[in-house]
């Protein structure tokens, strides 16, 4: 599995690259800031980018995301309880719920649904790493006083990853 990790942005944002290292198929994780970069990084694995995963919708996340869809054509992922918070943009997309499976050329990414931050705040699993977006920080978890925010929905997500 390819997988990295790019510092984008001036809010201290992650994007994400995982592929499959045979077909070299590939996803963004995530399309805050610097569309540019994170083509150029896909580009230097040689990874064809298949996808754009969104971990959930808030501004610091989908900022670029017509600009990273115009450049790579990529089919656009988001869960099911924030679709609507992009439909503005009038890109295709399509939605998921917990459990679903995204083929990236043999490598499976699981999506782990984990509201809180947001109604449709996800996790995505691929082997043994985690991509948390805004549910889970170094020391620290997502907000939960922005709209859409729950404490109670975030205490169960936060479980909901302690238990895996």
């Amino acid at each position: 599995m390819i997988f990295e990790q790019i510092e984008v942005g001036n809010m201290q944002n992650f994007s994400y690259i995982i592929g499959d290292e045979k077909s070299k198929e590939g996803a963004i994780v995530d399309a805050g800031w610097e569309p540019e970069k994170l083509v150029e990084a896909a580009k230097n694995k040689e990874i064809k980018v298949k996808y754009i995963l969104l971990t959930h919708t808030h501004y610091d996340h989908v900022n670029s995301l017509g600009k990273l869809f115009e450049m790579t054509k990529a089919k656009i992922i988001v869960h099911e309880g924030d679709a609507k918070d992009i439909e503005d943009l009038g890109l295709p997309y399509t939605k998921v719920i917990d459990g679903d499976k995204i083929n990236v050329g043999k490598l499976k990414i699981e999506v782990l649904h984990t509201p809180g931050h947001t109604p449709g705040s996800v996790c995505y699993l691929a082997e043994n790493k985690l991509v948390t977006g805004d549910t889970l920080f170094v020391e620290a978890v997502g907000r939960i006083d922005l709209p859409g925010g729950d404490i109670e929905q975030m205490y169960r997500s936060l479980q909901k990853l302690k238990s895996m």
